[in-house]
């Protein structure tokens, strides 16, 4: 399992995969504090359909079987930060439906960096579907 991410307060990369992602329903460019797009990435796990939005398993470390998830890489300030674990509903508490972890990214054209996720618990996958090709946005445009 990845560490819990912790808070800096300097502005910091944050992959995003779905809803968030740009043309997604909460896609990131229209929130305030506005952050700064670093590139698209791709992160190993499993992408499962929550209905109105998915939900990003991480691979443990070591695992190969996890497939590539698909999404974007912005630098987002600590004032977003806090917007974005609103929009995720981070509590703190143990039912969480997100925790916040850490992942290493390498945004195309950029350079390698630990970025901010919000992964799914495990707790609220039960008869959830995976997302074999990975990506909520490929996925939303098959489903309609």
């Amino acid at each position: 399992m990845m560490p819990e991410a912790t808070r800096p307060g300097a502005a910091r990369p944050v992959f995003v995969y779905g809803t968030l992602r740009r043309g997604g329903s909460n896609d990131i460019n229209r929130l305030r504090p506005a952050p700064r797009f670093l590139g698209v990435a791709e992160v190993r796990g499993a992408l499962f359909d929550l209905g109105d939005y998915p939900g990003l398993l991480l691979a443990s470390p070591g695992e190969r079987d996890r497939g590539a998830v698909h999404g974007e890489v912005y630098l987002v300030a600590p004032g977003l930060e806090a917007v974005l674990d609103r929009i995720e509903g981070i509590t703190g508490a143990a039912g969480d439906e997100y925790l916040r972890r850490e992942v290493d990214v390498c945004p195309a054209g950029g350079s390698p960096c630990t970025a901010l996720v919000y992964e799914i618990s495990p707790l609220h996958l039960s008869g959830r579907q995976p997302i074999p090709e990975g990506d909520w946005m490929v996925h939303l445009a098959r489903r309609s």
